[in-house]
């Protein structure tokens, strides 16, 4: 029971990290209204959003994402630990 948590929530923290990447990765090759970059910001967009409210914009650069990113690998390890530690 164990190893199916760790390895569900490892991979849904990989698909996460990957939208957010491909996500920002988008946003400067393609058009705002490119159905690709508009399908990535369907499921970036509610990660980011309070993580955008949090930090103020910075010229640019967005380090919402990066900080997001972070925040997620940090939670995913605690609930890791959590897991291996109940079973």
């Amino acid at each position: 029971m164990e190893a199916y948590l760790v390895t569900l929530i490892t991979w849904i923290v990989n698909i996460i990290t990957v939208v957010l990447i491909l996500s920002a990765l988008a946003s400067f090759v393609l058009d705002p209204w490119h159905p690709a970059r508009r399908f990535l910001n369907q499921f970036s967009e509610p990660i980011l959003r309070p993580f955008r409210n949090l930090i103020p914009p910075t010229g640019m650069f967005d380090f919402s994402i990066m900080v997001a990113l972070i925040v997620i690998q940090l939670l995913a390890q605690v609930l890791i630990l959590i897991i291996r530690s109940s079973f």
